[in-house]
Parts: C-alpha cells; sequence; structure tokens
C-alpha cells in the first residue's frame, strides 16, 4: 500500500471517489491513500449518500484534509464499510495520542459535541473506495483548528502521521496473513 500526501493544496469535489482515481492523477496502481488539504465542496452529482443527496444536504468546509482511499482486494461493500470503521478508530487513536479527545458514532468523529469529520465508503466494478474528511476550519462544525492542531506544520504532521499509521496497519495485516494457518489444517 502507498501513501501520497500532496505537497500543495487540491481541492475535493467528490470526483476523487471515483475508481482509479490516484492511477488516472498520479500513475498509483497500487492499493493507496492519498492525503490532501483544501476547499471541500461536493456537488450533488458527486454524492454517494443517498440520503445527503435525498435531503438535498451540502458537504462543504472552508478548509478540510481529505483522505482518499483504494483498495483493489475485493469489491465486498460490507469490507469497505469496516475498513472505513477502522480508519475513523485509527483517526480518533491518533487525536487521542495528541490530547485531543472525540466521540465516534459509526464512522464519524465528534468534538465537544460538533461533527468533525464526514467520510463516505463504496464500491466499483474493481475496487473499494473511502473518502474521509475532516475540518481544519469551520465557523458551524468542529474543527482541528478548536482542537488545538491549526499551524499549517500541525496540519501537515497530522496528515502524514494519519496517512502512515493506516499503510502501517495494513502492512501489519498483510504479515499476520503469512503466518496463520488455515483452521483445519496441522
Amino acid at each position: 500500500m502507498k501513501c501520497i500526501v500532496l505537497p500543495e493544496k487540491f481541492d475535493y469535489d467528490g470526483s476523487q471517489i471515483s475508481s482509479l482515481w490516484a492511477y488516472n492523477s498520479f500513475g498509483i496502481q497500487e492499493d493507496s491513500i492519498v492525503v490532501f488539504r483544501g476547499l471541500c465542496d461536493v456537488q450533488i452529482e458527486h454524492m454517494i449518500d443517498l440520503e445527503d443527496r435525498r435531503a438535498n444536504e451540502s458537504i462543504w468546509s472552508e478548509d478540510m484534509v481529505s483522505f482518499i482511499i483504494e483498495h483493489f482486494d475485493s469489491t465486498d461493500l460490507k469490507l469497505i464499510y469496516a475498513r472505513q470503521r477502522l480508519f475513523t478508530a485509527l483517526v480518533r487513536e491518533y487525536l487521542a495520542n495528541l490530547g485531543v479527545q472525540t466521540t465516534r458514532e459509526g464512522d464519524d468523529l465528534f468534538l465537544k459535541g460538533k461533527k468533525l469529520t464526514v467520510s463516505i465508503a463504496s464500491t466499483s466494478a474493481v475496487s473499494q473506495k473511502i473518502h474521509f474528511g475532516i475540518n481544519i476550519s469551520h465557523d458551524v462544525y468542529g474543527n482541528l483548528k478548536e482542537a488545538g492542531i491549526g499551524e499549517d506544520k500541525q496540519v501537515a504532521n497530522f496528515m502524514k502521521g494519519v496517512g502512515e499509521a493506516y499503510v502501517r496497519e495494513f502492512e501489519d495485516i498483510e504479515k499476520d496473513l503469512r503466518k496463520s494457518r488455515p483452521l483445519g489444517v496441522v
């Protein structure tokens, strides 16, 4: 699995959740997590969550860290939702190690009762995808600045640290897969 943290601002509009986006954009042909910071403005045609779409919800943030994750080993929707929850728990753990206490409800994190993150998972014919966004600043929702993570260097360290932690998690899973014998085999 490969982690790429984009050094320049890059806006999220929802199109990045499409299959093979990391390959088309950066030539990455393996499982990946691409991390970037920028504006978030998801137009209705790119909304995956049908509840949000039916309610004509807006997904917008003036400054957000986005994590785009793609796995090619399965197209199972239940598995990618499990991976999404694992990623959410990993972000919560990372924040806790920085002294930031959040609560988790499913795939959402909350800071002082205010929603801090947005996330969606889905599948295509060739892969599984996750978008996980966390507000850096926002007038209505929870954000990293309120948590004391607002300086550019702090945000950059957060982006890299979380991306690399996810890669390590999957490298560790791959190692475990290669050391476990199947049930019923002596």
